[in-house]
């Protein structure tokens, strides 16, 4: 199945599962493509090619999903049993053998993690820059996340309690950002 193919049917498969459950805002339902298929995909343009993934919170499987029909490696975590059903529905329809849906909360997931491995991390609409550092604060992370226009307060407050260099580029879709965050 091409790519395109494989994002229709997420469509597809998004669209019936809202009409049963929380997954993305109704109001977002009728511009699935740039709202959250093409922001999650500029990603792409900053990940590095050969590496594994893990999203925080993925949620509706954004970036998760997008992130493995373009080929990495992703382990989507999630930690509410209803999204946990979705991921592995969309895993199985769209065929994504890259792609591994881990149910349980994060700090969990991360606890277990070996300290000696450097962790790439994404998340899009998941938590304040700070929240997400605590998190992953005792990992040797690389954040690549989508985040709005208020990043730089994020930046501020989270630079009071952790060390790490930023870059930040524009959204190619709205007014936020994404932002790459390497552990100093």
């Amino acid at each position: 199945m091409e790519n395109q193919d494989k994002f229709n049917l997420y469509k597809n498969i998004l669209r019936d599962w809202s009409s049963k459950m929380n997954l993305v805002a109704p109001s977002t339902l009728n511009d699935i493509d740039t709202r959250h298929i093409a922001d999650s995909a500029q990603l792409a343009d900053y990940l590095p090619r050969d590496i594994d993934i893990i999203d925080l919170g993925s949620g509706a499987g954004f970036p998760a999903v997008v992130l493995a029909v373009l080929g990495w490696r992703v382990t989507a975590t999630e930690s509410i049993g209803k999204k946990v059903s979705f991921l592995n529905a969309v895993k199985q329809e769209l065929d994504l053998d890259n792609l591994v849906v881990y149910h349980g909360r994060i700090e969990d997931f991360i606890a277990k993690l070996p300290r000696n491995k450097k962790y790439v991390f994404t998340a899009r609409a998941f938590a304040p820059l700070i929240k997400i550092l605590d998190y992953v604060g005792k990992t040797n992370y690389e954040l690549f996340l989508l985040k709005g226009r208020d990043i730089l307060n994020e930046i501020a407050t989270a630079k009071q309690k952790y060390r790490f260099d930023y870059e930040l580029f524009p959204s190619k879709t709205g007014d936020g950002f994404v932002v790459h965050i390497i552990k100093k």
